[in-house]
């Protein structure tokens, strides 16, 4: 990560973090520094590495526009792998770039509170230990070496999107005044709460008295604060209009920055080895325009022992190949969705389809569970590449299904112009997949203890929205299959994490559910695989669990869990009609809660009495 206005480097990232906690527009807390990541005009894109994945690519140019060229990950630089690290060569300045944020600072000794345009404060950088990055007040009263400052904990935001520093001058004269301090920052007591934080002018005759940071939170600060000014600190730009009162929110908030992501399986596409060849080194095999060109390129990878695997086929057959993927990316994907294709693919199980990203292998179901499950898919191998396609900051994308419900004034865009590109990981790891027994489930849906509880549970969702300002209609709701298969996909993640030592935000869940009605077809079914891009997700440990009989042990032990929670009977009797309004009915952070990364829809649309009879629900229990 560097530093844009200074081009120093300031602190590191993972590539992960990218796309779940410090994307385009976020705040990052370095150790001394707080700064946010720009735009991505300003990324080195050049030292990014093309990721291969025509599906997701698809996807991204859906919500993006057709102007997206590649998926790429973030500019890393290799130089410190590689031994030797200099810290003044141009490669150990690649990184993702930043700039300094919020842009009020604090003296911790003497309180004095000012911008850094004010040229108050030094930056103070030791190219050799980055993380040692700081400013200090130079000017400070306090004798001896000058104290390192640090940033202003507050700052004010909207749904829109918008984030901005937090309006000093104008909320301790209590408007717009042309009156610019000096400002003090002053804490009293121990709690470091608003109450006890308060802010005062010291401006040679300026009659302000000191204001409390209690002021600009609830129902107060909607009448102090001013309008939102729509900024994108990230883009260096104002919206034009923003009709948002401004929002007081603490440094380091965590509804301050929601990254929007879209991600896909790397199933097998094509209907032979040479397509799937083609297919897997396609980043590479794309440039080529002609079958001569294609030669060349050919010629000079497998000089330097690459692309050894298509010294077999002749080129016009291998120009063919990607002649005809070329064609097949047609209009009429774009309307397709992501989960359609690796439902199919899991659904049927063949594995002579595997390569070498995705391999399947079908097994029985659990034992004392076939009259449950049709299948049980353990998936010893798969890749899922991210993309990173925006942001929103107050408003949760969990909130929504699929991203393009997303109301468009809540999404912030990554760049100033159309992106050419997008942010981009991989992962690699394991998993199992379950497959409902569709009979059973419409059996089970068709019930009328089931249907008045889909038609509750619609009615919260419709009051959820309303206090929310959106409309019900194009926010879809999942209905009761997906809280069924949602629910069971939490306790056996809990169980499997609890029992079976797997860290429980090492895995993911991705559900796939449509209706019987849905034009594609019925699916109900859930893949629980491992997303953690280190070891643990890779060494054959969740793989291992699928087999039938340890597979139904865990399955048991799930269930059992769930009858009965900590909370009880608090937790079972829960009713997202009465009181604040929510999504979830018997669920908590005892028993079905999981991490927000593991969770495809922020911990909403849970009710274990949908599985196991509950102290509250005896009716609606799947499995019976």
């Amino acid at each position: 990560m560097t530093q844009a206005n200074y081009k120093y480097r300031v602190g590191e990232l993972r590539p992960s973090q990218i796309l779940f906690s410090y994307g385009v527009g976020a705040v990052v807390d370095l150790p001394n520094l707080s700064v946010m990541v720009l735009g991505l005009e300003d990324w080195a894109d050049r030292y990014g590495i093309e990721v291969a994945e025509e599906r997701l690519l698809t996807a991204v140019r859906r919500e993006l526009g057709k102007q997206v060229k590649q998926l790429k990950s973030p500019p890393m630089s290799l130089q410190e792998d590689s031994g030797g690290f200099n810290p003044f060569d141009e490669a150990a300045r690649i990184g993702i770039p930043v700039a300094p944020f919020p842009a009020w600072m604090v003296c911790p000794y003497c309180r004095f509170l000012a911008p850094l345009q004010g040229g108050y404060f030094e930056l103070k950088s030791n190219p050799y230990r980055p993380q040692e990055s700081h400013y200090i007040h130079k000017n400070c009263r306090k004798p001896g070496k000058p104290p390192k400052v640090i940033p202003a904990r507050f700052l004010v935001a909207c749904e829109h999107g918008h984030l901005d520093d937090f309006p000093w001058l104008y909320f301790v004269h209590r408007g717009n005044t042309n009156c610019r301090g000096p400002l003090r920052l002053e804490e009293y007591g121990v709690s470091g709460t608003a109450a006890d934080i308060v802010v005062k002018c010291e401006g040679e005759g300026c009659g302000a008295s000191p204001r409390r940071l209690s002021d600009a939170f609830g129902e107060q600060g909607k009448k102090t604060m001013p309008r939102c000014r729509g900024r994108h600190p990230h883009l260096r730009s104002f919206d034009d209009r923003c009709d948002q009162q401004m929002r007081g929110i603490l440094l380091g908030a965590s509804n301050s920055w929601f990254g929007i992501s879209l991600s896909a399986l790397s199933i097998p596409t094509a209907s032979n080895k040479l397509g799937e060849l083609v297919g897997e080194y396609w980043t590479r095999l794309s440039k080529a325009t002609s079958g001569d060109v294609l030669k060349i390129l050919l010629d000079a990878f497998q000089a330097v022992g690459e692309l050894q695997e298509f010294a077999k086929y002749s080129i016009d057959d291998i120009w063919q190949e990607i002649q005809r993927r070329q064609a097949g990316s047609s209009e009429s994907d774009i309307t397709h969705d992501l989960r359609t294709p690796e439902w199919e693919v899991f659904s049927t199980a063949d594995s002579s389809k595997n390569t070498k990203d995705f391999q399947l292998r079908p097994v029985p179901p659990p034992q004392g569970f076939e009259k449950w499950f049709t299948q049980v898919v353990l998936v010893e191998r798969l890749r899922e590449v991210q993309s990173l396609i925006g942001f929103t900051r107050i408003q949760s994308p969990g909130d929504f299904e699929d991203a393009g419900e997303i109301p468009e004034e809540y999404r912030v865009r990554l760049s100033r112009s159309a992106p050419q590109w997008v942010p981009t990981t991989e992962v690699k790891g394991e998993g199992i997949f379950l497959q409902f027994d569709e009979p059973s489930l419409e059996q089970w849906e068709q019930q009328a203890a089931v249907s008045k509880h889909q038609s509750q549970t619609w009615e919260a969702h419709k009051r959820w929205c309303q206090n929310r300002g959106l409309d019900p209609l194009k926010i879809r709701f999942p209905g009761i299959r997906y809280m069924l298969i949602h629910s069971f996909s939490h306790a056996l993640m809990r169980q499997l994490a609890i029992e079976c030592g797997y860290n429980a935000a090492s895995l993911r869940e991705r559900l796939y559910s449509k209706p019987v009605s849905d034009e594609d077809g019925p699916q109900a079914g859930l893949l629980i695989y491992t997303a953690a891009p280190d070891s643990e997700g890779t060494l054959g440990g969740l793989v291992s669990l699928g087999e039938p009989a340890i597979l139904g042990h865990h399955i048991a032990q799930a269930l059992e869990q769930t009858r009965l929670c900590a909370s009880d009977p608090l937790c079972a009797e829960h009713d997202p009609l009465q009181g604040n309004a929510c999504l979830h009915w018997a669920a908590c952070h005892a028993c079905l809660f999981s991490p927000e990364t593991s969770c495809e829809r922020g911990n909403k649309f849970l009710d274990r009495s949908l599985l196991v009879p509950t102290l509250h629900r005896q009716q609606l229990a799947f499995f019976q």
